[in-house]
């Protein structure tokens, strides 16, 4: 399978594609001219060949558009802040599980320290997630915003459905609160929904009534309590398959086949 790269745009029957990306390529994986990727501007995709490979810089020769079958959902994952180390390990999977945007969260019983660092973390985060994006074929990077208080995300989320994983008794199940999601077939529009997923020791009360105040709905994922990196697995792993997106890849699946075979 053909590597994909993400570059700023493109022009005309050409691209650039430049920075760390442009030195990984040219200097790590040994890229030779003539050889084939994928390029994504986070519009459109399409089949590239190198050209010319510098030190901080490749060129690309457009060569096919590629067909590109839009997801069922919009994504948002607000996730808490915690150890740095398990924080980038989730950021990096919620990528390959389809977060279309990450709000770091400012939570009570997230480490005070770890929040006064988040904001020089920002760019590491982001290459993170570009390279996460880029491994799993995705068409865009995820958006990370800046670190927000809770009651500040909260009621700033305008997602159709809003879900708070929690731990308290008498909560919803998860499968029962994702059953309004559309089943995504190519012509359906896609939905928006937001996860807030708590720190270690979860939300406090207070946490619990704001969110409530700006329409989420508490959820549990199951019996047993999951570390946080844990539970943004498992919640977005079941957003996917309650959106029916594996269809939309089958649909890709398809696309691509048709085009390979010079079919309508």
């Amino acid at each position: 399978m053909r590597r994909r790269f993400f570059v700023d745009r493109f022009e005309g029957t050409a691209a650039v594609l430049r920075g760390e990306a442009a030195h990984h390529l040219g200097r790590v994986l040994r890229a030779e001219p003539g050889q084939l990727y994928e390029l994504s501007d986070g519009e459109s995709v399409w089949l590239a060949r190198t050209q010319d490979i510098g030190r901080d810089a490749v060129e690309f020769a457009l060569m096919e558009r590629l067909p590109v079958v839009l997801p069922p959902l919009h994504i948002t994952l607000l996730l808490a802040i915690v150890k740095f180390d398990r924080f980038e390990w989730a950021i990096e999977k919620a990528t390959e599980l389809g977060a279309d945007e990450i709000v770091p969260l400012a939570a009570e019983r997230s480490e005070k320290g770890l929040v006064v660092a988040s904001a020089k973390r920002a760019a590491r985060w982001k290459k993170i997630l570009l390279e996460s994006a880029q491994q799993s074929r995705r068409l865009r990077v995820p958006v990370l915003h800046d670190a927000a208080k809770p009651r500040d995300a909260f009621r700033t989320e305008k997602s159709q459905v809003r879900l708070l994983l929690s731990e308290r008794t008498g909560v919803k199940p998860m499968r029962e609160l994702l059953e309004p999601l559309p089943a995504g077939g190519q012509g359906s529009d896609t939905a928006n929904l937001a996860i807030a997923i708590g720190p270690e020791g979860g939300w406090t009360d207070a946490e619990f009534i704001v969110a409530s105040e700006f329409g989420f709905a508490e959820a549990v994922l199951g019996i047993n309590i999951l570390r946080t990196e844990t539970a943004v697995c498992a919640s977005l792993a079941a957003v996917q398959y309650a959106s029916g997106a594996f269809r939309r890849r089958e649909e890709l699946e398809s696309a691509r086949s048709k085009g390979a075979e010079g079919k309508p």
